[in-house]
């Protein structure tokens, strides 16, 4: 991942609501959530939702798949994967030994 990738995937989780949609969404699963599901389990206003949506699907952190009449989203795990192995690296200065738990964080979400 490019850091200016990574910049975009940070600051679209840098707001409550995309946040709170992002975290829904990976409870979910890969199988997705219709957006009206996503404005009713949030309490959100259809019409600022699909702003929200929309800033997590241009980062690349949501996929979007149109089902007859509704959209479901879900998670791009691949996208946080590399996010995830994005962070890691360099450390502990490329000994993975080193960072304990951290090492086999990355391998954690992709498997």
């Amino acid at each position: 991942m490019k850091r200016d990738d990574a910049i975009d995937a940070f600051s679209a989780l840098a707001h409550e609501t995309r946040l709170a949609v992002f975290r829904l969404l990976v409870k979910a699963g890969p199988e997705g959530v219709p957006a009206l599901e996503i404005a009713r389990r949030l309490e959100a206003k259809p019409s600022t939702l699909s702003g929200h949506l929309g800033i997590l699907k241009r980062a690349g952190l949501v996929t979007a798949t149109r089902r007859q009449k509704e959209i479901l989203y879900a998670p791009n795990f691949g996208a946080v994967d590399a996010l995830v192995r994005f962070l890691l690296e360099d450390c502990c200065g490329g000994e993975p030994g080193s960072c304990g738990e951290l090492a086999g964080l990355g391998a954690t979400i992709s498997g």
